[in-house]
């Protein structure tokens, strides 16, 4: 799981927190961004995220093992991923460990998920994002549902973790889809 510099910090903990009680395993990486955003957002240390991963990086330790395609992963998330780390993953450059992680995903065709969180969207925003579509990348913009009818923000922010999680197929009860039956 990558976080980088966008807005949106709650997101990411919601999902390191809904893939811990799920017992996955996660190895985490935070960008510099992130790691200002994640204390102005959450209050939060980049150490509180990291007790909820299985192992965390440096955003420049290209020589960790998920730098590798050698090593197989059910797949990766961006969340949030700033327009930057957008841009860098969709015209090739890997200069961070994050950035060289989602790489390895899409060269070996593995499951990768970004969760774009800007706006408005300028056109070069848009071809970005249209490139990593291309690339079979899941481009799940921080978009709330309102059908949903969510009381506060933590619903929001539970709606699109819980989005996340179904695109990586992890089990979850972060929100009711549309019309579903109360539990």
């Amino acid at each position: 799981m990558g976080v980088s510099g966008a807005s949106g910090a709650p997101i990411a903990v919601r999902v390191l927190q809904a893939l811990h009680a799920a017992e996955v395993p996660v190895a985490l990486v935070l960008s510099d961004g992130a790691t200002a955003l994640l204390q102005e957002e959450c209050n939060l240390r980049p150490s509180d995220l990291a007790a909820y991963a299985s192992v965390a990086y440096s955003d420049h330790q290209l020589d960790a093992p998920i730098a590798s395609g050698s090593r197989p992963t059910r797949g990766m998330v961006v969340v949030p991923c700033s327009a930057n780390t957008v841009a860098q993953i969709a015209t090739g450059l890997s200069g961070t460990l994050l950035t060289r992680a989602a790489h390895v995903h899409l060269k070996e065709r593995r499951r990768l998920v970004v969760v774009p969180r800007e706006s408005p969207l300028p056109t070069t925003m848009l071809r970005n994002r249209t490139t990593l579509s291309e690339l079979g990348v899941v481009v799940l913009d921080a978009a709330p549902p309102y059908y949903l009818h969510p009381r506060s923000v933590d619903d929001l922010t539970g709606y699109l973790a819980g989005k996340v999680l179904d695109h990586l197929g992890v089990p979850h009860h972060l929100y009711r889809g549309w019309k579903a039956e109360a539990p």
